[in-house]
């Protein structure tokens, strides 16, 4: 079995990513790691060089600056990267999503698992979204519980945006992958970076979604009961990057007015415990396998 990873990156260190300590945490799993690696402003490349790993393989990249449609350059970035892996399997990890070094045994294990079971094209993890600080995880069904992050390598896929995955049939319709659980979660942490580097990403990435950017001034102005507290343990290759450079306190906004979304989410959840199924979200795949 053959496992690649890949990623895209652009200006990932202004922005402040962990994207470091994400790709560091992709390489056990892989056999190799592909980077594309946009024109940035910043020191991205060259961090990523200091790795120095012969797993890892960059790919220099040019953004399309005139796509401003719903963040389908992050699209076409993340394809870049893919359309250069030759695993079996190919994983993609965000630049601020870290592997817990408990679970490389296991993702390795439901790869194989699964290789020679055809009907399986995606495998999926659960998710812990820390918004604010290290501390506390977002719960509403604004954020996903669960997403495909590894695809297999051998059918026709493109990423309609930087999340998910279209498998195409016969060239003539569109359908989201067959997935099977991996059974552990991904760390992500790209809403607890410092809030002025979270300011800099608005005002350098809302425009590829089409919007103006806004200035970002606090994690604390959200609904408190979307937020929870996060009782387990964070990805060793983490600790450093948390320690400094995430935010270490969360104030919520007591004059924060609930928006007509915020309401919407609390009724969802309200409507998940009482059906027992409290994740209850919109899924980019179909289970074939549990």
């Amino acid at each position: 079995m053959l496992v690649s990873g890949f990623t895209f990156l652009r200006n990932a260190s202004l922005l402040g990513y962990p994207f470091i300590e994400s790709i560091k945490s992709l390489l056990p799993v892989c056999d190799e790691v592909i980077v594309a690696i946009g024109n940035s402003e910043d020191n991205t490349l060259e961090l990523v060089r200091h790795i120095n790993d012969p797993k890892i393989k960059i790919i220099e990249t040019t953004w399309n600056e005139k796509m401003t449609d719903r963040g389908y350059v992050y699209a076409q970035q993340k394809m870049i990267a893919e359309f250069n892996c030759i695993g079996d399997w190919a994983f993609y990890l965000e630049a601020d999503e870290v592997i817990h070094e408990q679970d490389v045994p296991l993702i390795r294990a439901q790869m194989a698992k699964y290789l020679a079971d055809t009907q399986v094209e995606a495998l999926v993890f659960d998710y812990h979204h820390f918004y604010g600080t290290p501390g506390h995880v977002a719960i509403s069904p604004r954020w996903y519980r669960k997403a495909p992050r590894i695809i297999r390598n051998t059918i026709r896929t493109y990423a309609p945006d930087g999340l998910f995955w279209i498998v195409m049939d016969k060239n003539k319709s569109g359908r989201y992958p067959n997935a099977a659980n991996v059974g552990c979660y991904l760390y992500h942490y790209g809403h607890v970076r410092s809030v002025k580097a979270m300011d800099e990403k608005n005002k350098k990435v809302e425009r590829y979604w089409g919007k103006n950017a806004h200035s970002f001034n606090s994690y604390g102005n959200v609904d408190p009961r979307s937020i929870a507290k996060f009782t387990g343990t964070h990805p060793e290759i983490a600790h450093n990057w948390l320690q400094n450079n995430a935010e270490q306190e969360l104030v919520f906004n007591p004059e924060y007015k609930l928006s007509s979304r915020d309401k919407k989410h609390r009724l969802m959840m309200i409507i998940g415990w009482f059906l027992g199924n409290p994740n209850w979200t919109k899924k980019h795949y179909r289970l074939v396998r549990k």
